[in-house]
C-alpha cells in the first residue's frame, strides 16, 4: 500500500500556513460570499464559486493532519475560520463547519480508509450525517448498507459521506461511503439556513468494508482506529467537537447583525418620536448595548469551549465527564446568547428587518434554525451538566 506520507500535496497550498493566516483567508472571502448569499438561498445550496474559493484557500482542511495535506490546526482556529465565513453568510459557514469536521475525522479511521479517501484526492470533502439509516446488514468482510439519511448539509459538494449505521449489538457506528454510493433527494425546504443543501442522501445495497467503520462510543472516548495517535485530532472526543463547531456559524451571524446595525441604524429616524436619529434614542442605545454584550459573552464562551478541547488534546488526554458536560451545556448557551442578541438588534432596527430582501431577516432565520440542531439544544446540555455537577458533588467538596 502506498504510504500517505509519500503523497504530493503541494497543490493544496497548505504548508507552513499560520492559524492567523487561515482566519485572514476566511475574512478575505467575505465579499465573495456576500455577493453569492442570495443565490445560495434561492438555489438551496452554496454557489460553486464560493465552494471552490473555500477549497482553494484550504479551509475545508483546517483540522486535517499535515501528513494528509491539511493544516493540523486547533479547534479554536476551526471555530474562528467558520465564524468569519458565516459573517459572510450563515449557510456558507454551516456547510464549512460540518464539512471541515467530517473531513478531519476521516483521518481517525483506519490507515486503509485514509488511503482510500486522501490518496487519490488530497482535497476530498466529506459531509456528515449523525442519524442512523434504515438498514445495515452484517455480511462477510463488512456491511450491506441501505437507507435514507436526511439533513446531509453540503452533500452537493462532497466526494464522500460520513453516515451513522447500526452495528451488531445495536451499537451505533460511523461509516464512510463514496459519493457514487448515494443519490441526493431534495428535501430541505425550510425557513432558515436555506443554502446548506441539507437534503436526504439515499443509499441502496452498498457494500461497506469493515475497515471503513468506527464505533461511535469509541469515537466519543477518542479511541480511534487510526495508528497515527500523535495527530492532534486523535485526542479530541468527537461528540464535543461536533457540538461545539455548530455554534461557530452563529458567532459569525451575530457579528454580521451588529455590523449591519452599526452601519445603518445611527442616522435612521425613529418614527412617532422626537428623535431624528436613532443614535440619539436611549431606547436604541440600550438595545444595541444589550445586543453587543450578548455577542461578547458568546464569543468568550466559545473561546472557553475551544480552550477546553484544545487544552486536553495538547496533553493527549480526554476531558473528564464534567468538562465534557460543561462543553455541551456551554454550546447551547452560545446559541441562546446569539439568538437573544439578534432579537435585540431586530427590535432596534424595526419591522423592516423581517422583509425578505433584508439581510437582517436572513440572519435571524438562519440563527433561529441553527439553534434547533439536536446537538445544540440548551436544555439537553443543562441536564447533562447538572447531572454531572450533582453526581460529583462529594468529590467536589472534598468528602
Amino acid at each position: 500500500m502506498t504510504q500517505l506520507a509519500d503523497t504530493d500535496f503541494s497543490d493544496l497550498h497548505t504548508l507552513q500556513v499560520s492559524d492567523a493566516d487561515l482566519v485572514a483567508r476566511a475574512t478575505a472571502l467575505i465579499p465573495l460570499i456576500r455577493e453569492h448569499a442570495a443565490d445560495a438561498t434561492k438555489n438551496r445550496k452554496v454557489s460553486p464559486e464560493v465552494i471552490d474559493a473555500i477549497a482553494a484557500a484550504g479551509l475545508f482542511h483546517v483540522m486535517v493532519p499535515e501528513r494528509l495535506g491539511g493544516h493540523g490546526s486547533s479547534f479554536k482556529t476551526a471555530c474562528d475560520v467558520v465564524a468569519e465565513l458565516a459573517r459572510g453568510d450563515g449557510s456558507t459557514g454551516w456547510v464549512t463547519a460540518l464539512t471541515l469536521i467530517a473531513t478531519a475525522y476521516a483521518s481517525t479511521f483506519t490507515e486503509q480508509t485514509q488511503q482510500d479517501i486522501f490518496g487519490p484526492n488530497p482535497g476530498a470533502r466529506i459531509c456528515g450525517i449523525f442519524s442512523p439509516g434504515d438498514k445495515s446488514e452484517k455480511v462477510e468482510g463488512g456491511y450491506l448498507v441501505s437507507g435514507r439519511w436526511p439533513y446531509a448539509s453540503g452533500s452537493f459538494a462532497a466526494q464522500w459521506a460520513s453516515i451513522t449505521i447500526t452495528l451488531e449489538g445495536g451499537v451505533p457506528g460511523m461509516a464512510l461511503i463514496p459519493a457514487e454510493a448515494f443519490t441526493i433527494e431534495p428535501s430541505w425546504f425550510v425557513a432558515g439556513m436555506q443554502g446548506t443543501g441539507s437534503d436526504t442522501i439515499v443509499v441502496k445495497d452498498h457494500f461497506l468494508p469493515e475497515y471503513r467503520v468506527q464505533a461511535v462510543p469509541d469515537m466519543f472516548a477518542s479511541k480511534f482506529r487510526s495508528p497515527f495517535t500523535e495527530d492532534t485530532i486523535a485526542s479530541m472526543p468527537f461528540n464535543a467537537v461536533a457540538a461545539g463547531i455548530l455554534v461557530a456559524p452563529q458567532i459569525g451571524l451575530g457579528r454580521h447583525a451588529l455590523e449591519l446595525t452599526r452601519e445603518k441604524l445611527p442616522k435612521k429616524p425613529v418614527a412617532y418620536t422626537a428623535y431624528a436619529q436613532a443614535k440619539d434614542s436611549p431606547t436604541h442605545q440600550l438595545n444595541v448595548a444589550r445586543a453587543a454584550t450578548k455577542l461578547h459573552l458568546a464569543e468568550l464562551l466559545i473561546d472557553s469551549i475551544a480552550a477546553e478541547i484544545d487544552g486536553a488534546a495538547g496533553k493527549g488526554v480526554l476531558p473528564d465527564p464534567e468538562a465534557l458536560a460543561r462543553v455541551r451545556n456551554d454550546t447551547g448557551v452560545v446559541a441562546e446568547l446569539i439568538n437573544e442578541e439578534i432579537d435585540y438588534l431586530l427590535t432596534a432596527n424595526g419591522a423592516g428587518s423581517f422583509a425578505d430582501a433584508n439581510v437582517l431577516g436572513r440572519i435571524w432565520r438562519d440563527s433561529e434554525t441553527a439553534a434547533r440542531h439536536a446537538l445544540v439544544t440548551p436544555e439537553i446540555g443543562r441536564e447533562a451538566y447538572g447531572r454531572q455537577l450533582l453526581e460529583n458533588n462529594d468529590r467536589t467538596i472534598g468528602l
